[in-house]
């Protein structure tokens, strides 16, 4: 597509050229064939050139295309959900990780309000998370529950960062000389807004896991009481016996061997 912008780009300007060239007529006439010669290598000149800046100009697009690429593989197919919130809580920005972990289409979460994807339970989570973002400027981590399309929860790890997005209130920003952006209305540098980059991943297999293992664990917990307590108590029992055999003037029938200690 852009190779065709360049091609048709070419001819409308060589079409303008040989428009301009034929509204003089008479200067050709009047030339010299020294003059003559000299105008047609700077013709030949300025071809070359032309040829040569559409050279750089396949060249450029080529790159473009595969900076285009890279950064499809890199953000959108990347193996965690990247999405840019606005200090209001809207999803601006994200990747197509993130719209598959909630199962709707990226258009479907943009300028939503990731509230509306968390758990109302752990709704108070991801505030305080965001809160101390914004307060600190450091970067936060949290894990909380989330909501798919249709309701199902999955458990969500976040990590999150603060940044600044120039805001559009005050006119488009442009680029000055010196690499700063500028408001194209004031020309001076535009109003920043905060907004939260955020990492989510879905830990629903690592959350199971854990409550699985801690199952087990108050589970093996219970039975050890339950086998300790026991032992003791047969302890108590041998020991009553062997009072009670001492009391009739008979010999202990079990040892003990806390009594020998």
């Amino acid at each position: 597509m852009a190779e065709k912008k360049n091609i048709y780009r070419v001819s409308s300007l060589r079409k303008l050229a040989e428009e301009k060239a034929a509204q003089s007529p008479a200067d050709r006439k009047t030339m010299s064939p020294e003059e003559t010669q000299r105008l047609l290598h700077e013709l030949r000149v300025h071809q070359i050139e032309l040829e040569m800046q559409n050279d750089e100009l396949r060249t450029t697009q080529s790159e473009l295309d595969a900076a285009r690429a890279r950064y499809f593989d890199l953000y959108d197919l990347a193996p965690v959900g990247y999405c840019t919130v606005s200090q209001t809580g809207l999803i601006m920005e994200t990747n197509l990780t993130a719209a598959t972990l909630f199962d709707v289409t990226r258009a479907e979460l943009i300028k939503q309000p990731i509230s509306s994807f968390i758990l109302k339970e752990d709704q108070d989570i991801y505030y305080l998370h965001r809160k101390k973002l914004f307060e600190t400027g450091e970067p936060q981590t949290c894990e909380m529950r989330m909501l798919k399309k249709d309701g199902t929860i999955f458990w969500a790890h976040l990590t999150a960062v603060a940044a600044q997005a120039p805001s559009t209130s005050s006119g488009q920003a442009t680029s000055t000389g010196s690499g700063q952006a500028t408001s194209a209305s004031s020309g001076q540098a535009p109003d920043c807004t905060k907004t939260c980059r955020i990492v989510m991943s879905d830990i629903t297999k690592r959350k199971k896991m854990e409550a699985e293992l801690k199952q087990k664990m108050n589970d093996m917990e219970r039975f050890h009481n339950l086998v300790v307590g026991r032992e003791l108590r047969m302890i108590e029992l041998k020991k009553e016996i062997n009072d009670l055999l001492q009391q009739a003037g008979q010999e202990k029938k079990y040892k003990i061997v806390s009594e020998d200690t």
